[in-house]
């Protein structure tokens, strides 16, 4: 069994990223668990057709500790494994205690079982600390895909999110396994990727180009896979979940310092000199 973390910047399409490459999985007889690791509860949506799964945490705080696992994990497209975490009430405790109490209760429970190919972990933004860390710090999550684009604000969160990686490669084994591109058509935005991927002493996994289809997807409430399979966007969804499947490049990353991070951008254009 694989254990997959999917970080990023907040807002660049972990989610649907996560939930597309996993579909694609699942299409390809894979057997493929994905736990939610956002409050929004938001990281099955499409797999379950837009069922507003009930968490982990609600699921406890109504019913108590003595839970069946059929309370928290729902069957999703292609019978992929849907778990959402959660969150405490706004303004009330830390999100992040979340992601232990799931991964904790999933244990318990017998989720992770032998037929498993795959377990994702869709995690809030680029926060690589408490809770949030946990997928990566206490080795449930032994991949590392960081989704980026050409956007300044990307690159920053994907090299800080390389530092975690970094620092607890070290004592456990965490290990990136590439760059996920999930594009914003900026200018030589590949050639980038490409290029912040190998300095990092990693590589470009898959570039995922922009597609209206995956916005019309979503507003169906489906994943690409499901909505529109023949669809170009579907394959390159395929593609990506072909070279994670494939993938035997998993490192511990270089990331760069903060001069150097800007001299790289500014190579490709995306700072003004």
């Amino acid at each position: 069994m694989r254990q997959v973390a999917i970080y990023g910047k907040g807002g660049i399409g972990k989610s649907t990223t996560t939930q597309n490459t996993v579909a694609a999985l699942a299409e390809a007889g894979k057997q493929v668990m994905v736990v939610g690791c956002d409050p929004k509860a938001d990281s099955t949506r499409l797999l379950l057709n837009g069922l507003c799964q009930k968490t982990v945490l609600d699921t406890l705080r109504d019913e108590g500790d003595d839970i069946e696992l059929d309370a928290i994990l729902k069957p999703g497209f292609k019978k992929t494994r849907c778990v959402e975490s959660g969150g405490p009430e706004p303004g009330v405790g830390c999100a992040g205690r979340g992601i232990i109490t799931s991964i904790n209760l999933l244990e318990s429970l017998g989720a992770y079982t032998s037929d498993l190919d795959y377990v994702f972990y869709d995690v809030l933004g680029d926060v690589v600390c408490g809770g949030f860390a946990m997928p990566i710090r206490e080795g449930k999550a032994e991949e590392i895909y960081i989704v980026a684009s050409g956007e300044l604000m990307a690159l920053y969160a994907a090299n800080n999110i390389s530092k975690g990686i970094q620092k607890y490669a070290h004592s456990g084994k965490v290990r990136l396994g590439g760059i996920i591109c999930n594009s914003r058509k900026v200018d030589g935005e590949y050639d980038m990727l490409k290029a912040f991927a190998q300095e990092l002493g990693s590589q470009l996994i898959h570039f995922v180009p922009r597609d209206n289809l995956v916005q019309r997807a979503e507003i169906n409430k489906k994943t690409v896979i499901d909505y529109d399979p023949t669809a170009g966007q579907a394959l390159e969804y395929r593609t990506l979940a072909s070279n994670i499947d494939n993938n035997d490049m998993f490192v511990i990353p270089k990331p760069m310092v903060q001069d150097r991070l800007e001299e790289l951008m500014m190579e490709y254009g995306l700072m003004e000199l």
